[in-house]
């Protein structure tokens, strides 16, 4: 299926997307501001997932509960996430209820109060977030992974901030940052569903042209890559070790980012793959392997996790080198192409018949491309890499001075894996 989608930009530079799906009996609509956690100053961290928070929490016109009432009392759905470069509020419900979400997520998105109480309040919850995610150890050894990858830059540190961080952000930091970075030039709305695009617009336009025009967040690039294998241990008594592995890769208008998704989903993202057969199936190292992506402005990672049994974490460890180096040395081959190619594009293809997911592909293409990408064009450029080119970019990527390991788990020792890197 092809889908047609409209765009209009308002005079304050806002802009509004839509795609009409008429056989949908439900409409979702994103809101897309254009900041997160790589344009935050190190004394600000935390600040975007803090305001993420803060906009479900009172506006001019609705309480906290009236927020959420509004949506969920119709059987609709309300959420929100930050990312490294953007935050997004987006909500679902039946088509009839359109206007409706509209007017709850504009109102948050342009008129919160941020009253001190409620600042005061939220940041007792995400303490509590931050330490519930320290006791997740698959999910801290993410957040370390990143701080190896990218020591020392905006990057590098966790979206929902640090404890200290967290206990110093007062209402007038969240309000100036608010102010600065919610503006026309960086906001994005999104609308799947069945809804014209005229009346997406109609809905909407009145209170987006309220924002003022401003100007997009500006972020620090990312460094080179070291050179050298990076390694962080954090020891603590767990039944299994979290291994999250990265290699440094590459920004998002980059060509070889098609090739490089291929490759990903050869070695793990999926059961077919090469680590899941190998460390799973065949010798039952783990439970769990997979790999993925993180592709950013000027940036990216290819990054390999795993929860292991302590005492096979050595194997383990040199078992994906060898299907790494295997890779780089001979390429896919071409069934695993073809394999790679087809599931590529059907799970792209079966995530567009989501009204959810189709307001993600627009507003993340959007804000990093500052267009909606075409499925179809997008098909055709996975479908024209070639095993060369998956070899080449194994080849160029997957070297050992572009590696971060992240380990959480008993071992005291970092020592250790670093030998087993030799």
């Amino acid at each position: 299926m092809s889908y047609t989608y409209n765009v209009t930009r308002l005079p304050n530079g806002a802009r509004i997307a839509s795609v009409e799906m008429p056989h949908m009996r439900s409409a979702t609509v994103g809101v897309w501001a254009g900041v997160g956690g790589r344009h935050e100053r190190v004394r600000e961290g935390g600040i975007s997932h803090f305001i993420e928070h803060l906009l479900f929490k009172g506006t001019k016109r609705r309480n906290p509960r009236q927020i959420t009432a509004a949506v969920e009392g119709v059987g609709g759905y309300l959420n929100a996430f930050t990312t490294e470069d953007h935050t997004c509020y987006y909500a679902k419900a039946g088509a009839p209820h359109f206007e409706r979400v509209c007017d709850v997520l504009t109102d948050m998105y342009v008129d919160s109060v941020f009253a001190k109480a409620e600042i005061d309040r939220e940041r007792e919850v995400i303490r509590e977030e931050i330490l519930m995610y320290r006791d997740q150890p698959a999910q801290h050894a993410q957040e370390l992974l990143t701080s190896t990858l990218w020591p020392r830059h905006p990057l590098g540190r966790p979206l929902t901030g640090t404890v200290e961080t967290v206990s110093h952000l007062g209402r007038k930091e969240i309000m100036e940052f608010h102010r600065n970075n919610y503006n026309g030039s960086s906001t994005v709305v999104t609308v799947a569903g069945r809804v014209p695009h005229e009346q997406v617009v109609k809905a909407l336009g009145p209170a987006l042209g309220r924002l003022p025009a401003g100007k997009r967040a500006r972020f620090q690039r990312s460094p080179i890559h070291p050179g050298r294998p990076s390694v962080n241990l954090h020891t603590h008594e767990t039944e299994q070790t979290h291994l999250a592995m990265g290699f440094h890769t590459w920004g998002r208008r980059d060509e070889r980012r098609f090739a490089l998704k291929i490759l990903s989903v050869i070695l793990g993202e999926n059961m077919s793959s090469r680590l899941f057969q190998k460390l799973r199936e065949r010798h039952a190292f783990c439970y769990s392997v997979s790999s993925g992506m993180v592709t950013l402005a000027d940036t990216g990672a290819l990054h390999i996790s795993a929860g292991l049994d302590p005492a096979k974490l050595e194997p383990a460890l040199r078992m994906i080198l060898r299907e790494i180096a295997a890779i780089a040395k001979s390429g896919p081959t071409r069934a695993e192409l073809k394999m790679a190619q087809d599931y590529t594009i059907g799970q792209t293809l079966m995530g567009l018949e989501s009204t959810t997911n189709q307001i993600m592909w627009m507003g993340e293409s959007l804000l990093g491309y500052g267009r909606v990408l075409c499925p179809m064009e997008i098909e055709q450029r996975i479908m024209a890499v070639t095993r060369a080119e998956v070899q080449a970019v194994a080849g160029e990527c997957l070297k050992l001075g572009r590696l971060g390991i992240a380990v959480v788990g008993p071992l005291k020792d970092a020592a250790k894996i670093e030998s087993w890197l030799r």
